[in-house]
């Protein structure tokens, strides 16, 4: 059956506008044929990459370190995304990586960045990942006293372990990671007692949210340990507050008109979600670590960055999605349209799992962009539809809520999720069905030109 939706209907639908920026707002407006062959040449969905989003990014956040007088160091979440190309530019620009697992770390290892340019975190680390950051040179964020107990007694054949002692938020005491205030002083009897075997070089945390008063409120507080460290004779000259740096993907006036009337109605199978990320945030990327350093402590009289200088302490941190904001988008092809009642279902040649806010049982927001096959204006009614993968199961909707489009879509017209590159594009795929994982496609430009190649290292499962 024919289906249109009616212009005030369209109109009482809530819309999100994600923002565009360069390099990807060119590549969408003037390369649609690009996309399309693209499209055509792999026969299922993509991802397109651009690295020099990232090296602006990077170079954002180690200028808001030159700007407060702050010695310190940025680390990016490999978890954010599996490309290789970040590696690279990593091992180019001289930003560390943050890994989590034995492959992360050969992974930035291969790519070219130095063994002490990397620091291990997660909990309860094997042998092996041990042996080999130790044998690197790398910094270890140790989670609990049985690791310290156990990188102790590795590295008395190894060499020296550089470590961090990750502490556990007062304010987190459910948490699973982290080591608590309780517990801190043995470890650093410990630390003092082995010192042949372990440096340790300060502590670290990781706080969920996106709040700066409780990073700066922790990060002063770990000042006083580096203190105490630092009387048994300990280096602890470091604290990394972790990532948690905010993207921001929308205007602020548009999730304000969006977010509070957002109701189960606008959703496929009246599907309510309980919490939503964060997409318009005032304070994102490096102007968060900026405000970080700016805060005054708890308790304190003077701003975080300036106690920093007055200790002669660094900081570290691990953004991962802030240093790839901008930095991709995913592309998916029409297979079809059907009707359901006032609005339609687009199913599309991928899955829900290359598009991961799922993992946290949410949706993923931002409306996605529509690029016709042919080129056609949009001169037809405004078209509503949520967007479905192309699995046998009921749960496999990319977008659960009602979207605006322009035009109602035909087969093989695309549909464009903007800004996934931030743990969107990858943490949750999978091959399910024997589908292929989606390829990564590293877009640069050249005179004027975009040039596009393979990421050099696509995984298994990805055609190629």
């Amino acid at each position: 059956m024919e289906l249109t939706i009616r212009a005030a209907e369209a109109e009482r639908l809530p819309r999100l506008p994600a923002h565009l920026e360069e390099p990807g707002l060119s590549v969408l407006a003037d390369e649609p044929p690009l996309l399309h062959e693209l499209a055509a040449a792999i026969g299922g969905p993509y991802h397109l990459v651009f690295p020099q989003r990232f090296d602006a990014a990077a170079a954002g956040f180690a200028a808001a370190l030159a700007e407060a007088a702050v010695d310190g160091r940025v680390y990016f979440a490999k978890k954010a995304n599996k490309a290789a190309c970040w590696m690279r530019r990593c091992a180019e620009l001289g930003v560390g990586v943050d890994v989590a697992s034995l492959g992360e770390l050969r992974g930035a290892l291969s790519e070219g960045v130095r063994g002490d340019a990397i620091v291990v975190t997660g909990p309860a680390k094997g042998e092996e990942l041990h042996r080999l950051a130790i044998l690197q040179g790398s910094l270890i964020a140790v989670d609990a006293l049985d690791e310290l107990d156990r990188l102790v007694e590795l590295a008395a054949g190894l060499g020296r372990a550089r470590i961090l002692l990750r502490c556990l938020p007062l304010d987190g005491p459910a948490s699973r990671f982290g080591i608590g205030e309780g517990e801190l002083s043995v470890a650093l009897e410990r630390c003092a007692q082995a010192r042949d075997a372990v440096r340790m070089e300060g502590f670290s945390f990781h706080l969920s949210g996106y709040e700066v008063a409780p990073r700066a409120d922790l990060a002063g507080r770990l000042l006083g340990w580096c203190a105490r460290a630092q009387a048994l004779g300990l280096p602890a000259e470091a604290i990394s507050i972790g990532g948690g740096f905010a993207v921001d993907y929308v205007d602020g006036a548009a999730w304000e008109r969006f977010r509070p009337g957002l109701k189960p109605e606008h959703f496929h199978a009246g599907r309510s979600f309980d919490d939503y990320y964060p997409y318009h945030s005032p304070v994102a990327g490096a102007d968060m670590l900026r405000a970080v350093l700016a805060a005054v402590p708890s308790g304190e009289a003077k701003p975080l960055a300036a106690l920093l200088r007055r200790a002669g302490i660094s900081l570290l941190c691990e953004p991962g999605r802030a240093l790839l904001d901008q930095a991709g988008f995913t592309v998916f092809s029409s297979q079809g349209v059907k009707a359901c009642g006032d609005y339609g279902i687009v199913t599309v040649d991928g899955t829900s799992l290359s598009l991961s806010e799922q993992w946290f049982n949410s949706e993923f927001l931002p409306d996605p962009v529509l690029v016709p096959r042919d080129g056609r204006p949009a001169c037809e009614p405004p078209f509503a539809a949520c967007i479905a993968g192309a699995s046998c199961l009921e749960c496999d909707l990319l977008s659960w809520r009602k979207v605006v489009l322009p035009l109602r879509p035909r087969r093989g017209d695309l549909l464009v999720y903007v800004n996934t590159a931030g743990y969107q594009m990858d943490s949750n795929e999978s091959p399910f069905h024997d589908l292929p994982l989606p390829p990564k496609i590293v877009v640069e430009r050249h005179a004027g030109a975009p040039r596009w190649r393979f990421d050099e290292h696509p995984g298994p499962g990805i055609r190629r």
